[in-house]
C-alpha cells in the first residue's frame, strides 16, 4: 500500500529557520545576528528528505498554521498561548514557511492550528483514500489523534488506537499544557491524571463509550473538588482537543467545539 506523510510544517520551519541563525561579535559592545535563507533551505530539504526516507513515502503533506490572530482557540480561552505572546520567531521564519507553501503539497486553512490540519486529514476517511496515511511530528499533542504517529526525532513509528487516543486526550484536559498556556485542573500532574483515569477503568473492559463518559464524570469531579467548575473543566477540553474529521464542519470551514 502507498503511503501518504502529513508532516508538522511549523515545527520543521521553525527548527531550520532557527538552525540558520549565526552570532557574531564585532566588540566587546556589539553583537548582530543573520540568517541565510539558503542555508535555512538546504537544511529544511535534508530533514524532509530524511523522513520521507526513513518511511518510504510516496506522497508528502505539510501542514501549517495559520495566522495567530484568526486561530479559533483563543476565541474559547483568552490566555491561550498567551505566554508566547513576547518570543520570537527566527529571523528567516517567514521566507522559509513562503518556500514551504509555493514548492510543496500544503494545508492552510482559517482557523486551524497546523495540528489541527493534521488530526482532521488523518481521521477523515475521504484525504488521500486507499493510502497509509501517517501522521509525522514531535508534539505530543498529536497522540491524541487516532492513527499511525512517526516521531521522526527518535524515528519511532506507533499506533495510536481510538481509546488510546480519546485517554490521552482527556488526561490532557486533567493536567493541561503550560506550553500551550492552559493550566488543566490545579495539583493535577501526569502521575495524578493517569491514576484518576485508571481508577475509572476497574477490572473489567467497557464499551468505549461508557469509559469515556466514566472519565469524563471523573474529570468534573475533579475540577469541583479544585474549587472550578465543569464550564472551567470544558473549556480546557476545548483548548485541549486537537480536531478529527468530526470535530470540523466541512461546509461551513468551522471547528464544531468538542462537547461532552
Amino acid at each position: 500500500m502507498k503511503r501518504t506523510i502529513l508532516l508538522d510544517g511549523d515545527t520543521v520551519v521553525f527548527a531550520a529557520a532557527s538552525s540558520a541563525e549565526v552570532e557574531t561579535q564585532w566588540s566587546d559592545w556589539l553583537w548582530t545576528l543573520h540568517a541565510n535563507l539558503e542555508d535555512a533551505v538546504e537544511r529544511l530539504e535534508s530533514s524532509i528528505s530524511r523522513i520521507v526516507g526513513d518511511l518510504g513515502a510516496d506522497h508528502l503533506v505539510i501542514a501549517l498554521s495559520c495566522e495567530e490572530h484568526s486561530r479559533w482557540r483563543p476565541k474559547v480561552m483568552p490566555d491561550y498561548k498567551a505566554n508566547r505572546t513576547k518570543s520570537r520567531k527566527p529571523i528567516v521564519y517567514g521566507p522559509l514557511r513562503e518556500y514551504v507553501l509555493e514548492k510543496f503539497d500544503t494545508y492552510l486553512r482559517p482557523t486551524l492550528e497546523g495540528d489541527d490540519v493534521l488530526g482532521i486529514l488523518a481521521t477523515n476517511p475521504k484525504a488521500y483514500p486507499g493510502t497509509e496515511k501517517i501522521v509525522v511530528a514531535i508534539d505530543k499533542d498529536l497522540k491524541t489523534i487516532p492513527g499511525k504517529l512517526y516521531n521522526y526525532d527518535r524515528r519511532t513509528l506507533e499506533t495510536i488506537t481510538p481509546l488510546m487516543a480519546d485517554r490521552f486526550f482527556f488526561k490532557q484536559a486533567l493536567m493541561g499544557d503550560p506550553t500551550d498556556g492552559y493550566k488543566g485542573c490545579p495539583g493535577v500532574g501526569p502521575k495524578k491524571a493517569d491514576k484518576i483515569l485508571d481508577d475509572c477503568e476497574g477490572e473489567s473492559a467497557l464499551p468505549d463509550r461508557e469509559l469515556a463518559a466514566r472519565w469524563w464524570e471523573a474529570i468534573v469531579e475533579t475540577y469541583e473538588a479544585a474549587g472550578l467548575s465543569e464550564e472551567v473543566a470544558l473549556m480546557n477540553a476545548r483548548v485541549a482537543r486537537i480536531c478529527r474529521s468530526e470535530d470540523y464542519d466541512f461546509e461551513k470551514k468551522e471547528v464544531i467545539l468538542w462537547s461532552p
